[in-house]
């Protein structure tokens, strides 16, 4: 057990620079998940309606995925460490301002509907950041160790996502009911100063590979070539854009919180947190027993599940229930989430990992930003919790249409 434990579990962290930059993701993610739950939280505590939440998603998604297709063509020309420095260091700053827009000193003299427009604003410019910071990571992955040691790197990786997953939203939560925003948001701007001074650990990583001469739009046309010819990534991230589109319920857990279960913040926090504990407990599993065969199918049926449990967190009045669903959905999210990303670093040549991860965050965050503008707009269309129960649903349908007409997903294998 000790020799699989050294050999295995700690493989890509037994390369400096890798280890570097897991440091720098962890303190860089934590800090967006507490944003986007204090933001989410005081956002509905001015408005008191769901979809004022849901348009944060929407207000991120506009420039992330306008911005994507154009970071791509730049992440694979360029060092791939300084541009995530840069895009880093993009969203300290905007940090910065979230903590003075959201501060007593700023309610005390503006109205409330000017400190909101400013917060669509500065969630505007995160997604903008957002288009370079999540492609750069997953570019620059595979140039921090060796290429048998990537499907361990790639586990790292979503697991580092997942754990500041997990604590983010729950020390954010504890945080602002203890200290109030203010505070929460000194907090996050000092752990978003340790990111940016860690990344200072990773040399420059210039392309591997020459890339060729040719024009912006070539580039571009070719990435899209490329991903559609390629099933397997063409398959993995369409069923995550649908599946996801549909199935979260994230934007909605303030109102769930407040509302439905009265927990308040420090709820919120735990809800939020419940996901990242089921994708900590899938790491744990898989770096010790990794998934040698069946990963197509083993796909499928966590994304299915995942549907399962959004409908019994919507129909659950219980505080536990809920969370219980939610962690579940974690589990087995974080499984698929592992599956897309080796699917993407192994499928993918050096050359072409600027412009696919750029195409895959487009995917992303449609599923989520764009999905979280959707739960608001079903949830005033029809109700909020139906309107999990119908996405739920929906994601179970996704999955049954991606078994029977696109059976090149349920075979992949590596």
């Amino acid at each position: 057990m000790l020799k699989i434990f050294k050999h295995w579990s700690f493989a890509a962290l037994r390369y400096p620079e890798f280890r570097s930059y897991i440091i720098a993701r962890f303190f860089f993610i934590m800090v967006l998940t507490m944003q986007a739950t204090l933001i989410s939280w005081q956002v509905f505590e001015m408005t008191k309606d769901p979809f004022s939440i849901g348009l944060i998603g929407l207000v991120e998604f506009i420039p992330a995925v306008i911005m994507a297709i154009y970071s791509g063509y730049i992440i694979d020309r360029s060092d791939k460490k300084k541009l995530l420095h840069l895009s880093i260091t993009a969203n300290l700053l905007l940090t910065i301002l979230f903590t003075v827009i959201t501060s007593s000193w700023t309610a005390a003299r503006f109205p409330k509907q000017h400190i909101l427009l400013a917060i669509y604003a500065i969630a505007f410019c995160t997604g903008i950041a957002r288009a370079f910071s999540g492609p750069t990571s997953f570019a620059l992955v595979s140039m921090l160790v060796p290429k048998k040691k990537i499907p361990n790197a790639v586990n790292w990786h979503s697991s580092s996502w997942q754990i500041a997953g997990l604590g983010g939203p729950a020390i954010g939560g504890i945080m602002f009911g203890i200290w109030g925003i203010t505070t929460s948001f000194i907090v996050m701007v000092t752990m978003m100063i340790v990111a940016v001074l860690t990344l200072f650990g990773i040399p420059s990583k210039p392309p591997i590979v020459i890339v060729k001469k040719e024009t912006m739009l070539k580039s571009i046309r070719e990435g899209f070539r490329f991903v559609w010819k390629t099933k397997e990534i063409l398959g993995v991230i369409s069923l995550d854009l649908f599946a996801v589109f549909f199935g979260g319920a994230t934007a909605l857990l303030p109102y769930f919180s407040d509302v439905i279960l009265k927990t308040g913040p420090e709820g919120l926090g735990i809800l939020r947190a419940a996901p990242g504990i089921g994708a900590i407990l899938v790491m744990l599993v898989i770096n010790f027993i990794p998934m040698r065969k069946n990963q197509g199918k083993t796909m499928l049926l966590c994304v299915g599940g995942f549907g399962a449990m959004m409908i019994i967190f919507g129909l659950s009045e219980y505080f536990w229930i809920s969370f219980a669903a939610l962690l579940l959905s974690g589990l087995l999210d974080g499984i698929s989430i592992i599956i897309r990303s080796s699917v993407l670093q192994l499928k993918t040549p050096d050359e072409m990992k600027g412009r696919v991860s750029a195409l895959n965050s487009i995917f992303i965050i449609s599923s989520n930003e764009l999905g979280a503008f959707e739960s608001g707009f079903a949830a005033r269309l029809m109700g909020v919790v139906p309107a999990v129960v119908f996405g739920g649903t929906m994601t179970l349908g996704v999955v049954f249409y991606t078994w029977i007409k696109a059976p090149i997903v349920k075979k992949i294998t590596y």
